[in-house]
């Protein structure tokens, strides 16, 4: 077959097939027209590189069969856990013969057939048992960001994922069963994640999570944390209030806010790594 070096291939594709189908030279392949994703694994070179992509090369093209988990299948399921650098999470059975190539990372596992599906054309644990999993895996705070994210995306429901982090036995079952308890399905960003559990770990009165603040039975705002009995809000601060239009519009919430009688204090990254002084500030209004 000759090579038609004007058809550029689409898709994820093994190289060595290519070449041998002579659809491709090695020559063209080692070019700029297109890109490795893995060992003898490639995809045009103007095709954007995602981890769902990586992932879904991984499992349908390197390692036909695998089952994405952890980190990996959270992105496949729209929850971006993952950068796309970074190793793409994927298990095989106890039995199955080890993969090793950069940019993978591959345990040898029984998983529950009833809780792996197929998505997008790759095998993948479901919303619920992965979020379980992340919960069972991950740092305390990282794991708690992980299962607020899962839910909040709708991905996977809180309720199933506490059932099922209580039903599990094994190693991880218990940290799961924590992660799943202190996560709240509310938070709007990773971030107001890790404030809720410093505040909580401070000693602070638990707050209400997205309390929508009503003034003479009209709407004022929903803010991310509230004490609706001393009128204190914590507002995380993220980088997307210093889009164009924005500040106007906040200083026009805050006034609206203040002219309800409710204090408020906002919380950015830098606050996080000072949670001693950040607790002191909301207790002082707390206890005003």
């Amino acid at each position: 077959m000759s090579v038609r070096a004007d058809a550029p291939l689409r898709g994820v594709f093994r190289g060595s097939v290519a070449v041998h189908r002579g659809l491709v030279t090695p020559d063209v392949l080692r070019g700029p027209r297109y890109r490795a994703l893995f060992r003898d694994v490639h995809i045009a070179a103007d095709v954007p590189v995602t981890h769902a992509l990586r992932a879904r090369a991984a499992a349908g093209v390197l390692r036909p069969g695998a089952v994405v988990t952890g980190r990996s299948a959270a992105v496949l399921w729209g929850v971006d856990l993952a950068e796309p650098e970074d190793d793409v999470e994927l298990t095989l059975p106890p039995g199955a013969h080890p993969v090793r190539a950069p940019g993978l990372r591959v345990r040898r596992a029984v998983l529950d057939p009833h809780r792996v599906c197929t998505h997008r054309g790759v095998r993948v644990t479901d919303p619920v048992s992965t979020t379980v999993a992340l919960a069972a895996a991950l740092p305390l705070d990282e794991a708690v960001v992980a299962v607020d994210w899962m839910t909040v995306s709708g991905a996977a429901g809180l309720t199933a994922v506490r059932a099922l982090a209580t039903a599990q036995a094994g190693r991880g079952c218990r940290r799961a069963r924590t992660v799943c308890a202190l996560a709240d399905g509310l938070a709007q960003s990773p971030q107001e994640t890790r404030l809720r559990l410093l505040m909580r770990r401070g000693g602070l009165p638990a707050p209400v999570a997205q309390h929508r603040v009503v003034h003479g039975g009209r709407f004022v705002a929903d803010v991310d944390f509230g004490w609706p009995a001393h009128r204190v809000a914590v507002e995380y601060d993220g980088l997307w209030h210093a889009e164009p239009g924005q500040f106007a519009k906040d200083r026009q919430r805050l006034n609206r806010l203040t002219a309800a009688g409710w204090r408020v204090v906002f919380v950015t990254a830098a606050d996080l790594y000072r949670p001693e002084a950040l607790v002191a500030r909301i207790a002082a209004l707390l206890a005003t």
